[in-house]
């Protein structure tokens, strides 16, 4: 990545728009409404307690109403419930916010749901999605902190183990925290503090819920949250950056405080191999600004990026600079940080999980061994002018204790070999081509490393691990292909993740 490429300017890119939705997931406040409820099963005891449990004045019209519906009835959770020992009719649909129907037959699911539809009144019929306006999903109970999962009746069972992971994920005591946001939400609006201090509030709120989500939130933590916010504030109110590791492209490798970072940005400076999928954790109305660096390719000039950084943050924006890989590795890094502090701005680092521990971890290799490496060392395939760099220790290439991984190393990995095969390198010394590390195009090539420049290189990010304990993956893969192609010649198959080995 180098300033002699072809220059271009940053691109703002619009946010993605939002696609097709099976059901709009919409939460109705039901406290102190009417609602009915007409049937006589499990199902509508059940949705019974759920909309008593909202509030709601439930209405259950049932001749001959089921214990459960009885024990409901009896002792609802919240609001009321009322047994009416009679069938339904129009005038008591009239009125309600919303009805619930277990119907027996299609003809009576279809007669429940006109009678609604006469006085636009939205209806459910349990187990009848062709007459229901609306649907319950699968619920986790903070409240009120309040999530529902719904796959449009397609599989509810499926639904129900999402939410069974939600639950795990989710401590009980959030439900404190989320009624203390719920209490103390009108003293922060009357605080003074401006806009982006209230957010910054909310921003020192959760990560105290996160940090601590059993506590028993009080006025007195509400004190210490607001001291925070005004010690904090005119940091938030200058600007700031946060230089973020986007990891090798797998969206599951970020890290929670990447994802926190993307999600409380106003701008975000990403580049080329920042892919679509690791953006999608950006909040949405953050501003999207590509600001590629692509190896001798069409490429921002660096002071044009610290420039627009900088006067962004400036202007007060908190500005994440998301980076492929770790942001510290061969990603200029040290330059933007040195342009944010001599310009007075705020600067922090987020690591991210660089391509070498992507791609050794998908291959289930350890880049150092007792036995086999006794240290990693990373280099990069090109200098600023494009070239082989000119520093390179040889020996320490070509030392068999030492595994060496090459970053960027397409257009200069002839050259490489040549000289670290001059320096001593064995020839025979296991060596693989990962490209799109942690994809699901991820491609590997396997040869031995006197072979490796002949081969060639797939498309996409690539780099190149040389050194004994590449040994086990090249078996692998060639105990893998052996019995069904030739293993001396360049083979390349599929793999149940999506990915392809070739193995020279």
């Amino acid at each position: 990545m180098t300033d002699t490429a072809s220059p271009r300017s940053p691109v703002e890119r619009s946010s993605p728009r939002m696609q097709a939705l099976a059901r709009l997931p919409v939460f109705f406040g039901l406290t102190g409404k009417r609602v009915l409820v007409a049937g006589n099963t499990v199902g509508a005891a059940w949705k019974v307690e759920l909309l008593a449990a909202a509030g709601a004045n439930v209405d259950v019209y049932a001749e001959d109403p089921c214990g459960e519906l009885c024990e409901v009835a009896a002792a609802p959770p919240a609001g009321s419930v009322t047994l009416h020992r009679l069938p339904w009719d129009q005038g008591a649909i009239a009125g309600c916010a919303l009805v619930v129907g277990a119907c027996e037959s299609a003809e009576e699911a279809q007669r429940f749901h006109a009678a609604a539809r006469a006085v636009s009144v939205p209806c459910n019929v349990i187990d009848q999605p062709d007459y229901c306006d609306f649907s319950f999903g699968a619920i986790v109970n903070r409240s009120p902190l309040v999530v529902a999962i719904s796959t449009d009746g397609a599989a509810p069972v499926f639904a129900q183990a999402i939410r069974s992971r939600i639950e795990a994920m989710l401590p009980a005591g959030f439900a404190r925290w989320a009624d203390a946001a719920r209490s103390w939400r009108s003293a922060v609006k009357q605080s003074g503090l401006s806009f982006n201090g209230r957010r910054l509030f909310w921003q020192v709120f959760t990560r105290a819920a996160l940090q601590n989500p059993n506590g028993e939130p009080s006025r007195a933590d509400f004190e210490a949250l607001l001291r925070q916010t005004g010690t904090e504030a005119p940091a938030a109110e200058q600007g700031s950056v946060t230089l973020v590791g986007a990891g090798p492209g797998d969206p599951e490798l970020l890290t929670l405080r990447a994802v926190r970072a993307l999600q409380s940005a106003d701008v975000i400076l990403y580049d080329d191999l920042v892919s679509n999928e690791v953006l999608d954790f950006a909040r949405r109305e953050a501003k999207r600004m590509l600001v590629g660096k692509t190896g001798h390719g069409p490429s921002c000039k660096q002071s044009e990026i610290n420039s627009l950084m900088v006067g962004l943050a400036k202007s007060g924006r908190r500005v994440v600079r998301l980076k492929g890989g770790d942001p510290m590795i061969f990603g200029r890094a040290g330059e933007e940080i040195d342009a944010c502090r001599a310009a007075g701005i705020a600067v922090e680092v987020v690591p991210g999980v660089t391509a070498a521990q992507g791609a050794a971890g998908r291959l289930g290799i350890s880049l150092t061994h007792r036995s086999a490496a006794r240290r990693v060392q990373y280099l990069t395939g090109h200098g600023e002018n494009g070239a082989l760099p000119q520093d390179i220790d040889w020996q320490s290439v070509a030392d068999d204790s030492t595994t060496t991984v090459i970053y960027m190393p397409k257009k200069t990995l002839r050259l490489f070999v040549e000289r670290a095969l001059a320096a001593g390198l064995d020839p025979a010394t296991p060596a693989l081509a990962i490209s799109n590390a942690t994809r699901p195009q991820e491609q590997t090539i396997a040869a031995p490393v006197g072979e490796l420049a002949d081969a060639a290189l797939p498309d996409g990010p690539t780099v190149v691990m040389i050194g004994t304990v590449c040994t086990g993956a090249m078996d692998s893969i060639h105990s893998r292909e052996s019995g069904t192609q030739d293993s001396g010649s360049l083979l390349s198959r599929g793999r149940t993740n999506g990915d392809s080995i070739r193995v020279r």
